[in-house]
């Protein structure tokens, strides 16, 4: 292999109080990436982010959001002393503050992301400072990756300062930039574009999400490179995934957000037209994921067409579980769907899933053919075709030897090569080589 930067620093990006899927993600892979004798440091931009695994990240955040949001709506507070600036951006009080916040409303930050795109030009310009100034002085690092490029305004001034090569993985960024106004939208996308030039290599975990994200920011095929998604698969060993335990009825699992853009509303209404069907009568919804303030009354709408419909003693909702929490969930369940509406990038819900042996119904969209055709572990349906979800959940409830067949492909497929030392040893292959042709 080439030889690999020895010491990388790793910007992510938190959410609040949300469990986040690329938080998730990066906090996988620089445990892995660690445990491959490599001297990473996950550092939060933002809010700190928070894990079901254990964190690796440093007990710091740079772009602070109490910090960058008032910088972009009170002139005076992009001209703080350092002292007030470290108090805004203290771990603690970010976490104390976000911990009731909902979401990230993309549409009314449209601003502020435009602002933070512009980097050393932008309203947080001595936030950019504060960063390069501490990876110079206190990391030295021999390579800077990012979680995505819409933290990058600061990629310029790093370049400039460290100069060592910027590696982004790109995850999610499409779905905010979709949710933006005009013309907050495109100048965002404009500024990206300009960032590309300044980026080393892209990572992806699909190819789906490299043509899409290829094609909206015009980068160039050879600087986008393919890492499949990996997970944390070692407490997943003992789950088997096969028939229910006595007593238990069938039941249908949902793992994400409960928001309109996962699907909620299509696996309500799909579980409807499901018990309509002979023999799917006694069949169970459980359902877990964070649910922000902001989607109380959508959920609850879901809520109530189950009990108006009679099913109000037939689903169940579990809350923002935990690891622990989370893996009780899928030993409870017999098949997992989350019906996204949007083309979701990775998937990490449908690996844990196949990694405990329940297989999964997903839309055709995204990148879950590409999940789907690798592993083996599961059905796909038409985007938004309800009465083609209920169809193919009853079809895999009524046949358990069909049902353990396709949970039995999958946990061994994500078992073997979707794990989180593949995921690791496989993206510092592609760092050296960026390195190496730097």
């Amino acid at each position: 292999m080439t030889s690999l930067p020895n010491k990388i620093a790793y910007l992510t990006s938190g959410a609040a109080s949300m469990y986040c899927g690329s938080c998730l993600h990066d906090n996988t892979l620089a445990r892995a990436m660690s445990s491959q004798g490599v001297d990473i440091q996950l550092i939060p931009t933002y809010t700190p982010i928070r894990t079901d695994e254990e964190d690796q990240s440093v007990d710091q955040v740079f772009f602070g959001g109490i910090n960058v949001y008032l910088q972009q709506k009170i002139f005076l507070f992009r001209y703080l002393p350092p002292l007030l600036d470290r108090f805004l951006n203290m771990p603690w009080l970010i976490r104390k503050v976000t911990s009731g916040v909902s979401t990230i409303d993309s549409d009314k930050l449209g601003a502020l992301a435009v602002s933070m795109l512009k980097g050393h030009r932008g309203n947080q310009r001595k936030e950019v400072r504060r960063l390069c100034q501490w990876l110079s002085r206190h990391q030295q690092p021999e390579m800077v990756m990012m979680t995505n490029l819409l933290i990058g305004g600061c990629i310029p001034s790093i370049k400039k300062e460290l100069d060592v090569p910027v590696v982004v993985t790109l995850q999610g960024d499409d779905i905010f930039l979709d949710e933006l106004r005009s013309p907050y939208r495109q100048q965002a996308i404009d500024l990206m574009r300009g960032l590309v030039t300044h980026v080393d290599g892209f990572l992806v975990n699909s190819e789906f999400y490299a043509e899409r994200m290829g094609e909206l920011l015009e980068i160039p095929r050879e600087k986008i490179h393919l890492v499949p998604l990996g997970i944390d698969t070692t407490d997943f060993q003992s789950l088997a995934g096969s028939s229910p335990a006595a007593g238990r009825p069938l039941t249908v699992g949902y793992l994400a957000r409960l928001a309109p853009e996962k699907g909620l509303h299509l696996l309500v209404d799909a579980f409807l037209e499901l018990h309509e069907m002979p023999g799917m009568d006694q069949v169970q919804l459980r359902m877990a994921g964070w649910l922000g303030e902001h989607r109380r009354d959508y959920v609850q709408q879901q809520f109530d067409k189950l009990r108006s419909a009679g099913l109000g003693g037939q689903f169940q909702y579990d809350g923002a579980v935990d690891r622990q929490g989370k893996l009780d969930f899928l030993d409870s369940i017999d098949l997992l769907s989350v019906p996204t509406v949007y083309e979701e990038p990775k998937g990490l819900f449908v690996l844990e899933s196949l990694a405990a042996g329940v297989p999964v119904v997903q839309p055709r969209h995204g990148a879950f053919p590409e999940l789907l055709s690798r592993t083996g572990g599961g059905l796909l349906v038409d985007p938004g075709d309800t009465s083609g979800l209920a169809t193919a959940m009853a079809g895999l409830l009524s046949d358990p030897a069909g049902r353990k067949a396709l949970g039995d492909a999958g946990q061994k497929r994500v078992h073997e090569s979707f794990n989180a030392e593949r995921m690791g040893a496989e993206t510092l292959e592609v760092l050296a080589r960026i390195a190496a042709a730097r």
